[in-house]
């Protein structure tokens, strides 16, 4: 097959949806690989490793006119003018903006949206979702380093003991389990909540004491096992409860790090203002569900702001700030999801039944396949 890799170009984003190495073994499958000039310079990647890897230096049109498209965000108006009638794409093309989708169908393409792949054994190698939330669970502990002005861990001298930072993290998914590991590594005192009662044994495993909130009712108990790996939303009776405890351990806190997404829905509100208020001055809050409205509605994205001498980090898109293992990790990940749809004489085949591709499968032949 012909495969494009143009160059992104929503501000900010400085992940490439394909390295050196991943396009080396795209080659030796027998395609032909279209890079587009720069399309890897922001994650530190070539233009001559891509062409040692095999790969042509395009400019954009001809990247985005390819038969099959790799992209890292969903392409813009501008970017769909120049792909190619029934082309294919694949990428995290948000697929809950059913909005931000009919352009796709429109333009006749068939599109894969990897954020969709099923949270099962099989689909673990290409689930881009936990490869970048794992690398941004690691990045909100940096950036609270950054702007926390003490040290995490404990520490004797001469001149007296410093006390370790307390960390709350808000959310034991894949992110909020990588922030409670790399605070521990740095030598912090970490708590963690969650809604899904399993995830206590992970938090635990990883040094960090679970927010124990009691489920009252058989109702709060099997809404909160979750569905496929995600959080569902909880009754009112358990948010209210679970608010108060963390609002008291936010309280006493020097970092919080929030997490909580549930997909297809605003982020959860999980510290009100007058938390906030409550708060040590010096505090900091990394608020990584801010692109969804945030966890602290005092949140600003793509700002840090200061309340009342609490530091809010609202940055977006933490993956992109480590941007060169990202992309390896994503670029992976696409590798293994086009072994599903390339058969062994490397041609486009669609499995009519495999799980994976009927979940990521958006738009089809001009039809739209997702619906509110």
């Amino acid at each position: 097959m012909q495969i494009g890799i143009p160059r992104e170009t929503l501000p900010g984003e400085t992940r490439v949806a394909a390295i050196p190495d991943t396009v080396k073994k795209l080659i030796q499958a027998g395609h032909q690989v279209r890079v587009e000039r720069a399309a890897g310079l922001a994650a530190r990647y070539r233009d001559s490793d891509y062409e040692s890897a095999g790969a042509t230096l395009v400019d954009a049109a001809q990247a985005l006119g390819a038969e099959l498209v790799l992209k890292v965000r969903r392409p813009d108006a501008a970017e769909l003018a120049q792909m190619a009638p029934q082309g294919i794409l694949l990428g995290m093309l948000d697929p809950f903006d059913l909005d931000g989708l009919r352009p796709l169908a429109e333009a006749g393409l068939t599109a894969f949206a990897l954020e969709a792949a099923p949270r099962t054994t099989r689909a673990q190698s290409l689930d881009v979702l936990s490869s970048q939330s794992n690398l941004a669970g690691y990045k909100a502990v940096l950036l609270a380093t950054q702007y926390y002005g003490r040290i995490f861990p404990m520490m004797m001298t001469a001149a007296g003991t410093l006390k370790a930072a307390r960390v709350v993290v808000l959310g034991a998914g894949v992110a909020g389990l990588q922030a409670i590991a790399t605070a521990r590594r740095l030598g912090a005192v970490v708590e963690a909540s969650d809604v899904r009662p399993a995830a206590r044994e992970q938090v635990e495993s990883l040094g960090g004491k679970f927010i124990d909130v009691p489920y009252e009712t058989d109702e709060e108990r099997e809404i909160a096992q979750g569905t496929g790996g995600y959080a569902r939303p909880m009754p009112a009776a358990w948010m209210a409860r679970q608010a108060a405890l963390v609002a008291e351990r936010c309280k006493q806190a020097d970092i919080v790090i929030t997490t909580a997404l549930i997909p297809g829905r605003p982020a959860p509100v999980l510290i009100q203002p007058d938390t906030v208020d409550a708060m040590k001055p010096g505090a900091v809050i990394v608020d990584m569900a801010v692109e969804r409205g945030g966890n602290c509605p005092l949140s600003v994205a793509g700002q840090v702001v200061d309340h009342n001498g609490v530091t809010l980090v609202g940055l977006t898109n933490l993956p992109a700030l480590l941007a060169t293992d990202a992309s390896a990790l994503y670029a992976r990940n696409l590798l293994d999801f086009l072994k599903l749809i390339i058969d062994a004489e490397g041609r486009y085949a669609l499995p009519a039944d495999d799980d994976i591709i009927q979940a990521c499968l958006v738009c089809q032949g001009g039809q739209l396949l997702r619906s509110a």
